[in-house]
């Protein structure tokens, strides 16, 4: 549920109100008690994720994933040696 700021226009009182998005706006001043409280523009929040769970790489599309994996640094194979179907691997032995 968001915070709302209010101002009433007879007595210039600033307030917050923690409402619901479908809650109708407040128009009774809590300090004079007129009807001439208007809801003011803000600029609101940014999401706030808490909890484990969420990381920065949730929500990247697959190219990015798959260019992250050709980035990553290669794995030494255990059977990486001078045979032909190792020549072009990265970890085969040189002679």
């Amino acid at each position: 549920m968001p915070t709302y700021d209010y101002e009433c226009q007879a007595c210039h009182h600033t307030f917050e109100e923690f409402q619901s998005i479908t809650a109708k706006p407040i128009r009774k001043c809590p300090k004079c008690g007129r009807l001439k409280v208007k809801r003011l523009l803000g600029t609101g929040a940014g999401v706030i994720f808490k909890g484990s769970g969420f990381y920065s790489t949730d929500y990247r599309g697959g190219s990015y994933q798959s260019d992250a994996k050709k980035d990553k640094p290669a794995e030494s194979c255990p059977k990486a040696d001078s045979s032909p179907a190792c020549q072009s691997c990265p970890n085969a032995k040189k002679d």
